[in-house]
């Protein structure tokens, strides 16, 4: 354990030594500050046109500020870690410090999962500087408070799909670019799979459904924590590191 998290201090580090980080922090929160005050302005504006036309029950911040906003969050996670996750391994391999790495005395499921850590960490990080959006609904409002934390485990699981896709594709080449460009690739194809669920037959169509990433994610939006949700989430991400671990090994070997 401590040999994973000396690794995942280290690059999370490297990523405040580039713009990287803060480009990235930057563009999220910005971003995500401008959805936030346009929800909560389109919400309230509702509100009162519902009061004002006496048009029945109003709509609820869940159902108008913390889904739409947590949605909005899932879709700007999907093009930002693709620049989070394209330099861990990719950078390693042009620089021929991963020949280094590979022969310390640390094992390939240390650095690996140290890795895959220092992303987690960003994308935490991201996160905890959103808080302050619940603190303006408490302050302002009375949102229910159980879809809000299933809404950030659920953006966390998704996010931590989206790191090992990342991780296994710049585990692949030496080309942050190329290695960036496939991950935003393989995201956005699970993410849009449940699309072609339609088309298909009833068995490959639950299928495809039962493999797309934002699928999973609708209970959480919702407060709600189903089992089988998680148990896909822990399993994506443990195939991902392990296909990464046997990406690297066969590198090792050549």
């Amino acid at each position: 354990m401590k040999n994973i998290w000396t690794i995942a201090r280290r690059d999370f580090r490297n990523y405040f030594t580039s713009p990287i980080a803060y480009i990235v922090i930057a563009g999220f929160l910005g971003i995500m500050g401008w959805m936030f005050f346009f929800n909560l302005a389109h919400f309230n504006e509702q509100n009162m046109q519902y009061q004002q036309y006496n048009m029945g029950k109003a709509i609820s911040i869940t159902d108008g500020i913390v889904r739409p906003l947590f949605g909005n969050m899932n879709v700007i996670f999907l093009f930002l870690i693709p620049f989070i996750t394209m330099r861990l391994f990719a950078e390693e391999k042009k620089s021929q410090t991963i020949q280094l790495l590979m022969t310390s005395p640390v094992t390939l499921t240390d650095i690996i999962v140290g890795k895959f850590l220092s992303a987690f960490l960003l994308i935490s990080v991201m996160l905890g500087m959103t808080l302050v959006y619940p603190v303006v609904l408490f302050a302002t409002g009375n949102p229910d408070i159980g879809p809000i934390i299933t809404s950030y485990i659920g953006t966390l699981l998704l996010a931590s799909c989206l790191l090992s896709v990342g991780v296994l594709f710049s585990s692949m080449t030496e080309n942050q670019i190329v290695a960036g460009a496939l991950t935003f690739a393989g995201g956005l194809f699970l993410w849009l799979i449940s699309w072609a669920s339609q088309a298909a037959g009833p068995v490959w169509g639950d299928l495809l459904l039962y493999l797309s990433l934002i699928n999973h994610y609708a209970s959480f939006g919702l407060g709600i924590l189903n089992t089988s949700d998680l148990i896909f989430y822990f399993s994506f991400i443990f195939s991902g590191l392990f296909l990464t671990h046997r990406v690297l090994e066969s590198y090792r070997w050549r």
